[in-house]
C-alpha cells in the first residue's frame, strides 16, 4: 500500500528525480521538455507507489506453504 501523499513527500520526489531531467524541464526546445517531464512524473509515480520497507534491489522469492515432515 502506498503511504501517505503529500505536497512536501511530492516536493522531496521532485528533488531526488535524475539531474538532467530537472534541468531539462527549463530547457527551450518543447520535445526536451516533455521528456523531462515524462521522467520526472515516472520517477515520483514509481517513488509513491513503491512498497515500503522493500529494498527495491532485492529479489522476491516465492512463497511455499507446504511443509515438509
Amino acid at each position: 500500500m502506498a503511504s501517505l501523499i503529500t505536497a512536501e513527500r511530492i516536493a522531496d520526489l521532485i528533488k531526488q528525480a535524475p539531474g538532467w531531467a530537472l534541468v531539462g524541464l527549463t530547457v527551450p526546445q518543447e520535445r526536451l521538455r516533455a521528456d523531462a517531464r515524462r521522467e520526472v512524473v515516472r520517477h515520483v509515480y514509481s517513488a509513491l507507489y513503491r512498497p515500503i520497507g522493500i529494498e527495491v534491489g532485492q529479489l522476491r522469492l516465492p512463497l511455499f506453504t507446504t511443509i515438509q515432515p
